[in-house]
């Protein structure tokens, strides 16, 4: 990825010029001391004087009434902030006449700054007060009274927390009055500018000792550029904070979001005072000291998927590059692309007002299709169908381009959804709520409703990052999870009546993807990259998880890697330096795991003899004890010697009745209930009872043998052996009241016993001829 730049032969303002802002994608103004506003069309490259300003108007920052509030347009005329060096501000509208100028600072004004639904503007002064006013520029609060100038202030993602300067300190106050104020020192110089992204939540820092910085919104050091041979003039996010541009003398410079470099280039600019991004993200601009204005977009951005790496050579055409063979397609477009993705066999390009849709095995006749709103933020791929984010809403459409759903809720902001809030699969897309970041909001793909009963899915701490596993049928959907604290979670998505269970399979977890052909999770643990082969086990067989995991160290991988992708076989990382470096797993996981969805269970047998591997050998114990396919984990759970469990599985197969055996394989899985309930319903009330005398749950052994009016003495004699055995005296109540009236003879309960085992039997045998004679019909 690079910034290909132009700048006019010679600048079109005789002094400096020091701030620019983008009307539409295709417009822009700039601002300079020579006191003009100049207007500049990209699509014509016609440059047109605007206004003339009077010459006491030194211009230092110009900012747009924001266009769209929560989605909505903006409806009343269009009207930008200019800050002035004579202490005050100015309203204008876009025909460059001034609405209203305002006394706002003692000495210049800074910044000034909307917040994101245009209610308030933020200015900051050289007399370090930071004030807040009114949309009509009424005073309302003067927030902060330092004693250093305030060179630049941002607005928190939800208006509800301002970032500003002071001296070589960075300050985040909320603008609730009691609350907490986060200050610490940033840089070793004065900071010169900060920006801070809404979608990522995102902090960057310039000063004076020559490098930027990026912090996330606790303070917390992220990235620390290497000095630079002048101070950082201008910063600033792209909207959909996935990079960022830095600006200082002569120096323009393209960054990833983690901070490390795609471009350098020098162009001859003097310093560029300040920068920004058009609203669709493919387009920056910058003010430079010597009175030009530098205008870059962003090309060769590459995708890649199985034999197929996607070049953007122009802001109009991408060229496709078949590694297998070497063929080369070129794609062109009507308008300049703005969004793109590539998988599961299908590129999804989006541009200002289409959507184009490739199939990979043919790239000459594209599905186009009209877009709604125009600028789309966000593109996930499931097999079945793709999800578009723009600021208005999001939207399933299917690969042949028909609209599926569109799902909405109370508080929706799709302006701010990214990639680790949101995960789609093909029945299932998962949001984690911006309001409450405890929240993961679920709804059904091709209806755009909420699931089940409408309740979200509540975590105990705040999630980080969501993914939606992507095979298997929709009633076995699961969700992994990672929380503030970096633990891995993993639950199921659709639940019937109760609660769901939510397990830990991970700690330390910063990274993570699921597989696109085989429900295999892989993530960065610490510094070690783990891959779960069969991750549902937790919910199987607690103890068998570890064993399931392949375990690579990370010395190969520098500091922070993240994952990009995980097809087939092969995980892409990118590296903290910006570098990619390529893993891989075995492929008998997911051959294990085809086998296990088609009851093939020999087959699984005969993989898992030749691999000779462990891992899979317990993979293969969970898969066929989840499918209730005993035999086979029989032999699995002997290969990996967990002999208990073996002679568990035998005592399951030797059980008169089906109900009781599929009570045991419950209980197998710790769903004591769950096992209860199946044998009440069955009116095997003595087992039920059984089981909860094995598990030394006695009250409510009693409880279920006083209720049914059955077997309290069998209670009463197993809880005398127990007692006994452990030289302890009664002490329980309720035993010691039903003791008194009931006798305990050993030799009735055996004979009950029998009985009752007896009548299981027959049961199950009329059942079996019962169903057999029905065959035989």
């Amino acid at each position: 990825m690079r910034l290909k730049t132009s700048l006019l032969k010679e600048p079109k303002h005789k002094e400096l010029a020091s701030c620019v802002g983008w009307t539409t994608a295709d417009e822009l103004y700039s601002c300079s001391e020579d006191h003009q506003i100049l207007k500049w069309n990209l699509l014509t490259s016609e440059t047109s004087l605007v206004v003339r300003l009077p010459e006491d108007i030194f211009p230092i920052d110009l900012h747009w009434f924001p266009k769209t509030i929560g989605g909505k347009k903006q409806t009343q005329a269009e009207i930008f902030v200019v800050t002035s060096t004579d202490g005050k501000f100015h309203l204008a509208s876009k025909t460059g006449r001034i609405e209203k100028s305002v006394e706002a600072h003692k000495g210049a004004v800074l910044a000034g700054r909307w917040n994101y639904d245009g209610t308030a503007l933020l200015t900051a002064g050289e007399d370090g007060q930071i004030k807040i006013w009114s949309k009509s520029g009424m005073l309302r609060s003067t927030l902060a009274n330092q004693g250093f100038p305030v060179y630049s202030v941002a607005w928190g993602s939800d208006s509800d927390r301002i970032l500003y300067t002071t001296g070589r300190q960075l300050v985040i106050k909320p603008l609730q009055p009691s609350a907490k104020v986060t200050q610490w020192k940033a840089h070793d110089g004065v900071v010169l500018k900060v920006d801070w992204n809404s979608v990522n939540d995102l902090i960057l820092s310039g000063g004076e000792d020559c490098k930027y910085k990026v912090w996330d919104s606790f303070g917390r050091l992220l990235y620390s550029s290497s000095p630079h041979d002048y101070p950082i003039t201008s910063l600033s996010w792209a909207p959909d904070g996935e990079v960022f541009a830095v600006g200082s003398f002569n120096t323009l410079r393209l960054c990833d979001k983690t901070g490390w470099s795609y471009a350098l280039e020098k162009p001859n600019t003097g310093s560029v005072l300040s920068l920004a991004w058009s609203a669709d993200g493919t387009q920056l601009a910058g003010a430079c000291g010597n009175g030009h204005v530098i205008f870059a977009h962003v090309v060769e951005q590459h995708w890649e998927w199985k034999n197929f790496v996607i070049t953007l050579t122009k802001r109009r055409a991408m060229q496709v590059r078949n590694v297998m063979n070497d063929a080369v397609d070129v794609l062109e477009f009507r308008d300049r692309v703005i969004k793109a993705s590539l998988a599961h066999s299908h590129l999804v390009v989006t541009t200002s007002l289409q959507c184009y849709v490739y199939n990979s095995r043919n790239w000459n006749t594209p599905l186009i299709f009209d877009l709604k709103e125009g600028t789309v933020s966000l593109i996930l791929q499931a097999e079945k169908h793709f999800l578009l984010v723009d600021g208005a809403g999001l939207y399933t459409y299917s690969y042949e381009g028909r609209l599926i759903s569109s799902p909405k809720f109370p508080g929706m902001r799709a302006d701010i959804l990214n990639a680790q809030g949101v995960s789609l699969s093909n029945d299932t897309i998962a949001i984690r709520d911006k309001s409450d970041e405890k929240v993961i909001l679920l709804f059904d793909a091709l209806t755009g409703k909420a699931l089940g009963d409408g309740k979200p899915l509540t975590h105990k701490l705040e999630v980080v990052e969501i993914a939606l596993d992507q095979c298997g049928p929709s009633t076995e959907r699961k969700i992994a999870l990672i929380d503030k604290n970096r633990d891995l979670y993993l639950t199921s998505v659709r639940h019937v009546g109760r609660e769901p269970k939510v397990c830990k399979i991970g700690s330390m977890v910063h990274s993570m993807a699921w597989n696109d052909a085989a429900n295999i999770l892989c993530g960065i643990q610490d510094n070690q990259l783990t891959v779960w082969y069969y991750p549902s086990v937790v919910f199987i067989d607690k103890e068998l998880l570890p064993k399931t995991l392949n375990i690579k160290d990370g010395s190969e991988f520098s500091r922070a890697p993240h994952i990009l992708s995980f097809v087939g076989t092969k995980m892409t990382l990118r590296q903290g330096d910006g570098s990619l470096v390529y893993s891989s797993v075995p492929p008998y996981p997911g051959l294990l795991h085809e086998y296990s969805s088609s009851a093939r269970w020999e087959d699984a047998l005969r993989l898992c003899r030749f691999a000779k591997d462990q891992s899979l050998w317990a993979c293969l114990a969970g898969m066929s004890m989840s499918n209730r396919e005993l035999t086979t984990a029989e032999m699995a759970y002997a290969a990996i010697g967990e002999l208990p469990r073996v002679q568990y599985i035998n005592f399951i197969k030797e059980q008169p009745s089906k109900e009781s055996s599929l009570a045991h394989v419950l209980m197998f899985s710790g769903q004591v209930q769950e096992a209860e309930a199946t044998l009440l319903q069955a009116g095997l009330i003595y087992q039920a009872i059984q089981i909860n005398v094995d598990l030394f749950n006695w009250e409510r052994a009693l409880e279920l043998a006083v209720k049914h009016k059955t077997h309290v003495d069998t209670v009463l004699g197993y809880r005398e052996k127990f007692l006994q055995k452990f030289d302890r005296k009664e002490t329980n109540k309720r035993f010691l009241q039903y003791a008194e009236g009931v006798e305990v003879d050993w030799e009735k309960i055996q004979a009950k016993i029998e009985m009752e085992l007896s009548k299981e039997r027959e049961r199950a045998a009329n059942a079996s001829v019962r169903s057999s004679v029905a065959s035989r019909r």
